[in-house]
């Protein structure tokens, strides 16, 4: 797809695995090509490897600094400190127990938990709002866990070596790949990098992953949580997969499959086969009454009033609007075009994908550098050559102005540009940059990337009580069940199976499941959106 803003097409998602690869390469090329006998802590087999405990630790500890600040954390400490205790409670019954460990809850509204090597596990918010109970929590820390213990992450990092890439590619593009989450998968298959991982550790992912289910499984029955909480954890993927489907068949929309990395990971139907034979196993050798309460209650409590979905800092996608309280700032797509929003910038694309509207906030940095003028910021920060200038008025009241012609970057080479420079609201300097296929793509749909780039904004009283984000809520399930609930929720996309998938209720529990029906009785306490 040829862009017209070639500066502002990556996701963050993509830039993060870029910076921690980079990171991480320097370091395995340290390591030399040889590589050192290291004892594998879960299967005390000797493994020749790249990396040795102390480099795992080292350059953990560098990556685990760039997911920060790619990510964040969640704000609320209180969160933060229950994750760490039913993290460290695990990790200390694990097979590193005198490993310092580190858990963090990222503040992505993603669907997702990794590791990276040297102890480092993380969650996201969006994967805490689909658990039901501690023990659940509990299940996903004990898988990333297994991947460090199983030392999975410097396996891989061998095995590029061997294969001749001599980087870290295996273990951060693993990471990355994991990181992407349901809707993050197919963008980040499409970056080069990524797909050189997934072709050379097709061959491990199926036995790491299944390894690290099972290891998930054991250390919940070391401390006390019944191992067969495992099987809900898996379930719970097989519900999103299955979510995945059913909302897209709704909207009209192809059905995701799975390919690219994913064809190289078992399947959750193999997982879950996988899983339940060990963990009744496990179940069946301590007898009944030896386990601990799932922690339900404390795990409903402890995530009460977390943030469901895009944040204020993050900005808020509401239908085909778009609002930022922080930077007092709101556009619209036209109709039949939708809004994706990550960290570093937004995009209004076409309902068929082949064109879009990027919105960047030119950093601080830049406007230090180069000025608050707009023929400046074309001309020093984005390399505007050759072209054609208008000024504009957008919002009603902020000045732009855009531009249609060349740009040449930092290397020399020379392509088009087409993008508009905003004064927004505090005197911040924005970019809208135009995105096509191809030129004929852009010349199609000028009037609607047009209609796009003028609903720049700033942010009306409606809008700021549009940009409230929303939060999980405990309420007692009512007489009329989910359909009820769906009434009175702002979910918009089939509400009653998303509050289904939230109160693991999308499906009936699979045999041997510890918790039985899903259907909650009427009184007991489930999550809604508010």
């Amino acid at each position: 797809m040829e862009l017209a803003v070639t500066r502002a097409d990556i996701a963050p998602s993509h830039r993060a695995a870029r910076r921690w690869a980079a990171l991480l390469l320097a370091a395995t090329l340290a390591l030399g090509a040889c590589g050192t006998p290291v004892r594998n802590p879960v299967t005390g087999q000797t493994e020749r490897t790249v990396m040795d405990e102390r480099a795992e630790i080292a350059e953990g500890a560098k990556a685990h600094q760039e997911i920060l600040k790619a990510y964040g954390v969640v704000p609320d400490p209180a969160l933060r400190a229950y994750v760490d205790g039913v993290g460290q409670k695990l990790a200390a019954q694990s097979h590193l127990a005198q490993l310092k460990w580190t858990f963090t809850v990222l503040d992505s509204p993603e669907i997702n938990a990794f590791a990276l090597p040297g102890g480092f596990v993380y969650v996201t918010r969006g994967i805490m709002a689909h658990l039901d109970s501690e023990a659940d929590l509990a299940g996903v820390l004990g898988h990333e866990i297994g991947h460090v213990t199983a030392r999975h992450g410097a396996q891989r990092a061998t095995s590029q070596q061997r294969a001749g890439f001599g980087v870290l590619l295996a273990t951060i593009g693993g990471v990355v790949l994991e990181a992407a989450g349901v809707g993050g998968a197919a963008q980040a298959v499409s970056q080069v990098s990524q797909q050189i991982a997934a072709g050379h550790i097709a061959k491990y992912g199926r036995e790491q992953e299944l390894q690290a289910d099972q290891l998930g499984a054991e250390y919940l029955a070391r401390v006390r949580y019944n191992p067969t909480n495992m099987i809900d954890v898996i379930q719970a993927l097989k519900d999103q997969e299955r979510y995945a489907a059913d909302a897209a068949r709704a909207a009209g929309r192809a059905v995701p499959q799975g390919g690219g990395w994913l064809a190289s990971h078992p399947s959750n139907d193999e997982r879950l086969a996988s899983i339940r034979s060990t963990a009744l196993k496990l179940a069946g050798s301590r007898g009944t009454g030896a386990w601990d309460d799932d922690g339900r209650m404390r795990y409903l409590k402890a995530i009460e009033g977390v943030t469901f979905g895009d944040s204020r800092e993050q900005g808020v996608v509401r239908g085909r609007h778009f609002f930022h309280e922080p930077l007092g700032i709101a556009l619209t797509a036209p109709a039949g075009w939708r809004v994706v929003n990550d960290a570093e910038q937004l995009v209004l694309m076409s309902g068929g994908g082949d064109v879009a509207l990027i919105m960047k906030l030119i950093p601080e940095e830049v406007v230090k550098k180069v000025g608050t003028d707009h023929a400046a910021v074309l001309r020093d920060a984005l390399g505007a050559t050759t072209g054609t200038t208008e000024k504009l008025t957008v919002g009603g009241s902020l000045a732009a102005t855009h531009f249609a012609g060349q740009r040449r970057n930092a290397q020399g080479q020379t392509g088009p540009l087409t993008a508009t420079i905003v004064t927004g609201p505090g005197g911040k300097i924005f970019l809208l940059g135009w995105a096509g296929r191809d030129a004929q793509a852009l010349q199609t749909s000028k009037g609607a990337l047009r209609e796009a780039e003028l609903s720049f904004r700033p942010l009306t009283a409606a809008d700021r009580n549009a940009a409230r984000p929303w939060r999980v809520k405990l309420v007692p399930f009512p007489a009329g069940g989910f359909a009820q609930l769906a009434r009175t929720t702002p979910l918009t996309e089939l509400a009653e199976a998303q509050l289904r998938l939230l109160n693991s209720a999308y499906h009936e529990a699979a045999a041997g499941g510890a918790t039985g029906s899903r259907e909650p009785k009427v009184g007991q306490l489930v999550k809604v959106i508010e």
